[in-house]
């Protein structure tokens, strides 16, 4: 489980193509701490850590996580939100995030609006009823609060921490960016039949 509060903005070192794809992210984590088989969204997909460098980690990504995700968008050189696995004791600064991405949104509006700046986004249909005004989304694996819904767009506001700290302040439009409804949506839409 993630918080959706982005730790690390790190850059893709290395990739290679095999049976699955091997990307090596370097990164400020004091790698030494980072245990194989740990958890770390990256982008927002939770993967696993497979090897540790100085200042770098490895995971693997199979043809569904590069399927249903935009790791297989990523280039060396990429920069990559990075989240470590929340502990038992943390704050939970964001909301619940698992870390599973549901698809690709796309980025169709971004409007400057005082310091802060203004984004829509389309997601697929199929996952409109999920995405309510004043509720949580993940993008890149960043919580962000939604402003407004219409139909399958909705918009989000950047305020600089989020625009400097984050890769989100340098999309644009026409950008395909992860996401993951709020898992509470999920399964109140369940319960209801909805899903």
């Amino acid at each position: 489980m993630f918080t959706g509060i982005i730790t690390d903005i790190g850059s893709v070192r290395k990739i290679e193509k095999r049976g699955d794809t091997r990307f090596e992210f370097s990164t400020a984590f004091d790698t030494s701490k980072i245990a194989l088989g740990a958890s770390i969204a990256c982008n927002g997909a939770c993967m696993t850590v497979i090897e540790t460098g100085s200042d770098w980690f490895a995971i693997e990504a199979s043809a569904e996580s590069l399927d249903k995700t935009t790791l297989g968008d990523l280039e060396v050189g990429s920069r990559i939100n990075l989240e470590q696995a929340t502990r038992i004791g943390d704050e939970l600064g964001g909301h619940i995030v698992s870390g599973h991405v549901d698809g690709v949104a796309t980025l169709t509006k971004r409007i400057p609006e005082g310091d802060s700046l203004r984004l829509t986004f389309e997601v697929p249909e199929a996952f409109a009823k999920y995405i309510a005004s004043k509720g949580s989304v993940t993008l890149e694996g960043v919580s962000l609060t939604v402003n407004e819904v219409d139909g399958n767009t909705f918009g989000i506001n950047l305020i600089p921490h989020t625009q400097t700290h984050t890769t989100l302040g340098s999309k644009q439009p026409g950008d395909r960016i992860n996401f993951e409804i709020d898992m509470l949506a999920r399964y109140v839409a369940r319960m209801l039949g909805k899903d």
